[in-house]
């Protein structure tokens, strides 16, 4: 059986892996801090799944969060070296390859589908052959590195041998780009569990019943998607508005009271957080992290230019599970 943890230890290695490379850079004026940064967050990638299993305590895993927001705090990790193509190589690679410079992109939605709808349902020996309830996680983290293994087939200069090395010098360029907010999905999702566990689902699900017209499909509808779009704008992330707004509207009314249809109901909902993310800068990696790396004079640029597509497909995902959740 393939374990989603191979996947954590994997991208942990990763993370290890960009640490080394930076504490070799010399160029980097903060090396040290921005190499126990990532060092710091690939072990606790690996660390997580002890916790996970009950094979190790929690506390150590916390004290390395609560190390990551102090690093991060005093403005770590930072940029120091690159190691890349110039833009005349750049210029050169598009007009040798053209569109196949898209193959190693496509390879992963590809890969990641042959193992959510086909792989998922082999069997070895008796038992699965990807561990229950992981498919999609263990073929998107599979697909990335068969997608960099066909970029470095595809798309190596024709005098230089292929290397990974070269992909994790990337790696590690876009990640410095990133810098901490690289790890801000991970952090709200856990939000989001901490916010369902803590009652805050149970609360506003008070507060919604109070105003929400008795009896009202439609209402329930419009507030469970609105209430989506609205706390992934304030908390950055559809993964971690989930819990909350699904314990407060989305399985009380749509399901229970409504019986709507859950995997209807649910992944409708989180397209309509998705539009909440669409508009927030609280979601740095997907709209501030791009303005920065293609050196726009506007940072919210991106998010300018989601809005008037955030807006009407909330209204669409609104109307998709009024007519067809129930």
């Amino acid at each position: 059986m393939i374990r989603v943890e191979w996947l954590f230890w994997a991208v942990g290695l990763v993370f290890l892996a960009v640490a080394v490379l930076v504490v070799r850079d010399r160029e980097n004026p903060r090396r040290l801090g921005s190499a126990a940064f990532w060092g710091l967050l690939g072990v606790a990638f690996g660390y997580g799944t002890l916790v996970e299993a009950h094979t190790g305590p929690a506390w150590p895993l916390g004290a390395a969060v609560i190390v990551l927001a102090v690093l991060a705090g005093v403005g770590l990790p930072v940029r120091g070296g690159e190691r890349t193509t110039t833009h005349e190589e750049r210029e050169r690679y598009a007009e040798r390859f053209g569109f196949r410079l898209f193959v190693p992109a496509l390879v992963i939605p590809a890969v990641a589908v042959l193992f959510g709808a086909v792989l998922v349902k082999v069997k070895v020996g008796g038992q699965p052959l990807l561990e229950t309830g992981f498919a999609t996680i263990i073929g998107l983290g599979v697909a990335a590195f068969v997608a960099v293994a066909v970029a470095l087939v595809l798309l190596r200069p024709r005098e230089d041998p292929p290397t990974p090395v070269t992909a994790l010098h990337e790696g590690r360029r876009l990640l410095e780009h990133i810098g901490w907010a690289a790890v801000l999905p991970q952090m709200l999702a856990t939000l989001g569990l901490l916010f369902a566990a803590s009652g805050v689902g149970k609360a506003v699900g008070r507060l919604t019943n109070a105003v929400l017209p008795k009896g009202s499909l439609l209402a329930a509808v419009v507030l469970y998607c609105v209430g989506m779009a609205l706390f992934t704008i304030i908390m950055g992330n559809a993964f971690a508005a989930f819990p909350v707004m699904t314990a407060a509207v989305g399985w009380p009314l749509l399901v229970q009271q409504f019986h709507g249809n859950p995997p209807t109901v649910f992944a409708v909902g989180m397209l309509a957080g998705f539009c909440g993310t669409l508009c927030t800068p609280m979601a740095a990696n997907f709209n501030l992290v791009p303005a920065a790396l293609l050196e726009m004079r506007d940072t919210y640029g991106p998010i300018k230019a989601q809005i008037p597509t955030a807006v009407p497909l909330l209204a669409v995902n609104i109307v998709i599970m009024y007519a067809f959740a129930f």
